[in-house]
């Protein structure tokens, strides 16, 4: 099922391969740069040279997103392949500073287009329960690229006259490579083939993902996350059998969602509870119930709160959703079909499915034999559901009763429900479905669901083409196709709550120092005394250096496994507030390392071990994260826009980090430098605690929806916070 996904994934993140190869490239030949062009003593201008690719980045993608929005995803990374291939070539020849430094521009053309899109990509084409894993590829192969390179470069180094430009040019191969890719087998991205009206296209790609033909229910959830940020609210349904659900039990009958089963007979009724949710907007930690007590952003708490309610249910197959092989689908509230009665249920259903009005639609919901909880059917991956939208979410809806100015219904009324299945445990009250004789027996089963419940994009005649699997039929939002996003779009509170996680957390990384201590770990290491441990084995110190970097990117590559193993199941924040206390612990060593007198063996060894720690820990949070939160927060009709933001933050952080980290060698030193990484470190911790929600396992028209939801419950916070008499 997930075959599809991952194969395309690993595909598109050799484009980060490429950028690995070439920052690993550079921090060795940079050595030999200096040399030739008498750079000894010009620190500014080999700054330039390495920061030159990161100036080509941040200029491409100044245009990268709204690019892509407009002509896609799959061109830019077509394009990226053909500038890496040009400036291997360039430099290759580069027969002067300033041929070299062209070079190095059109490089860092192709690699802002790969680090800005790859992970869009990846987000738009991965299903929920693999999206962080798969995310988490383009880290693991950037250091591959980087290992690959090291061993080059190492190599070469060897030499009696090493030629950097031809360390430089290799970079030429392994992009043809990525060119056939990209042309050959990366299809275009469904969600941007949705946003374009090209539904045929869109499923057939989806299709091709997902490994099924039934994707009815993704594409529906594609078309609702072009809508406008509208009014969202959490709700919570009890949901049981028709007959077993009394109508004055919870919520009065107006309100009630009626859900179908593949089996005749069997039919549930979802009603709201009354009163505030559980989910959410009151944290069982009591954070919520007294906000101004607490720095923590309501956001986190809301998507703390989702998590917590879900995390034990998480392990084990859903009672409602069981094996993904349930269908929601919504009736309209004004349905007169009495469910309570089987036998008539049974003889109309054929006729309830072949309706054509918006007022008598029809789907299944739950099959009897995938209620059997203990025992699932073997052949579960042929009952999955068109309307699982991934991550054990369900996509519902229901006819609202909003009024125009004649008092007639308003047409287009429709509000979809994203719907979650709450702690199964807490949730039970009975048993499940059974087969007695052949026949259906209903006993008493309740179960908690936690709804997002806002305005549908779909127009409801829209729906029976949808549930017909008739999806070229169905049209996202006419504005939306027609104009794309808007400047107002940006100021949206939840775009503009994602955009300060998204900016932040790019800005912080950057400031950490990674690529600083990346792009230098050789001259770092050297300056460190490291030749003295490969001294005797008659390496120079400049080979010692490279080769000790290239060990320690070898040993990046376990780090990342475990990383794309946790990033699932513990969550990208967890993994960052894990990792983050572990990089600052280095970076005192190294600190330490550098002001207490000791042997120049000892000194090494400290060193070395602190810079590999650094790394590794590094890639397994600080690394891949940032990126991969920035591909999921955003909305689909400005994600290339606000991506395109973020990653500017990105590359004007690493142009600034990188084009100094020279001169503040010089000046301030090792120690100085990793001082300034550490109060860094320090800050991103607690602005990762404050700030950064969990956004494991949702769809990601879902996460948008909850900050849509959060950006206004800290609205509402601050409102009571100004308004609130001193005492």
């Amino acid at each position: 099922m997930m075959r599809g996904a991952a194969l395309v994934a690993i595909a598109a993140a050799i484009g980060n391969l490429l950028q690995g190869w070439d920052n690993a490239t550079i921090a060795g030949s940079v050595l030999y740069i200096k040399r030739e062009f008498n750079l000894q003593t010009a620190p500014t201008i080999e700054g330039l040279i390495v920061a030159m690719s990161l100036i080509g980045a941040t200029v491409i993608t100044t245009f990268s997103g709204p690019v892509s929005d407009s002509y896609g995803r799959r061109p830019m990374l077509i394009i990226s392949s053909v500038l890496y291939f040009l400036s291997g070539l360039v430099m290759f020849w580069a027969p002067n500073v300033y041929i070299l430094l062209i070079a190095r521009l059109l490089d860092g053309f192709g690699i802002g287009l790969a680090v800005t899109l790859v992970p869009v990509y990846i987000s738009e084409t991965a299903p929920p329960e693999i999206r962080g894993l798969l995310n988490t590829l383009p880290q693991f192969t950037g250091c591959v690229g980087m290992f690959l390179s090291y061993c080059m470069v190492f190599g070469m180094s060897l030499m009696d006259s090493p030629s950097w430009r031809l360390m430089l040019g290799v970079l030429s191969i392994p992009s043809i490579v990525y060119f056939v890719l990209t042309v050959a087998y990366l299809p275009e991205s469904p969600r941007w083939l949705v946003s374009k009206g090209r539904m045929v296209e869109a499923k057939r790609v989806l299709q091709g993902l997902r490994g099924r033909d039934d994707v009815s229910g993704e594409m529906a959830l594609l078309v609702e996350g072009l809508g406008g940020g509208g009014e969202t609210s959490i709700e919570e349904y009890i949901i049981g059998p028709a007959n077993e659900l009394s109508d004055n039990e919870q919520g009065p009958e107006k309100d009630q969602i009626r859900l179908y089963g593949t089996e005749d007979g069997v039919s549930w009724i979802a009603k709201p509870v009354t009163g505030q949710s559980t989910l959410g907007l009151v944290s069982r930690t009591g954070s919520m119930a007294n906000p101004s007590t607490s720095l923590m952003d309501p956001m986190v708490t809301l998507f703390g709160s989702v998590h917590e309610n879900l995390m034990d249910a998480g392990g084990r197959t859903s009672m409602l959703f069981p094996n993904f092989g349930s269908m929601f689908n919504m009736a309209d509230q004004g349905n007169k079909i009495e469910t309570e009665d089987a036998e008539a249920f049974h003889r109309d259903r054929s006729d309830v499915s072949g309706a054509e009005s918006d007022d008598n639609l029809r789907s299944p919901l739950l099959s009897r034999q995938d209620t059997d909880v203990e025992n699932p059917p073997i052949n579960s991956s042929e009952q999955v559901s068109g309307m699982d939208i991934g991550g054990g979410w369900q996509l519902a809806y229901k006819v609202s009763d909003e009024k125009g100015e004649d008092g007639n219904k308003k047409q287009g009324g429709l509000k979809r429900i994203y719907l979650h299945q709450e702690n199964a445990a807490a949730s039970r009250r009975g048993s499940v479905l059974s087969l007695i004789g052949g026949d259906v027996q209903v006993e008493s089963e309740f179960v908690h669901a936690s709804a997002l419940v806002s305005q549908s994009a779909l127009p409801s005649k829209d729906l029976i083409t949808q549930f017909s699997g008739e999806t070229e039929n169905i049209k996202p939002p006419a504005a939306a196709v027609a104009k794309g996003p808007g400047l107002a779009d940006l100021f949206e509170p939840g775009v503009k709550h994602a955009l300060v996680v998204g900016v932040g957390i790019q800005i912080l990384q950057q400031f950490s120092g990674i690529n600083g201590v990346l792009y230098y770990t050789p001259q770092i290491l050297q300056q460190a005394g490291v030749g003295v441990l490969l001294a005797n084995l008659g390496i120079r110190p400049d080979s010692a250096s490279l080769l000790i970097s290239g060990v320690t990117t070898l040993l990046m590559l376990p780090s990342i496994g475990v990383a794309m193993r946790l990033m699932d199941v513990a969550g990208r924040r967890s993994l960052l507030l894990f990792t983050l206390p572990v990089l600052l612990l280095s970076l005192i060593t190294l600190v330490l390392g550098n002001i207490i007198s000791m042997g120049s063996v000892v000194h090494a060894a400290i060193s070395t071990v602190s810079v590999v720690v650094y790394f590794c820990c590094f890639v397994m949070g600080f690394g891949p994260i940032p990126n991969i939160l920035c591909a999921e927060i955003f909305p689909t009709r400005v994600r290339g826009v606000c991506i395109a933001i973020c990653a500017l933050t990105f590359w004007i952080g690493d142009i600034i980090v990188t084009y100094s980290l020279p001169v503040m060698l010089t000046s301030i030193g090792l120690r100085g430098v990793f001082g300034i990484y550490a109060i860094v470190c320090t800050i991103a911790w607690f602005f990762v605690y404050l700030k950064v929600p969990e956004t494991k396992g949702m769809p990601l028209e879902v996460i948008t929806q909850f900050f849509a939801v959060g950006a206004k419950q800290g609205a509402d916070v601050t409102n009571d916070q100004v308004t609130q008499p001193r005492a």
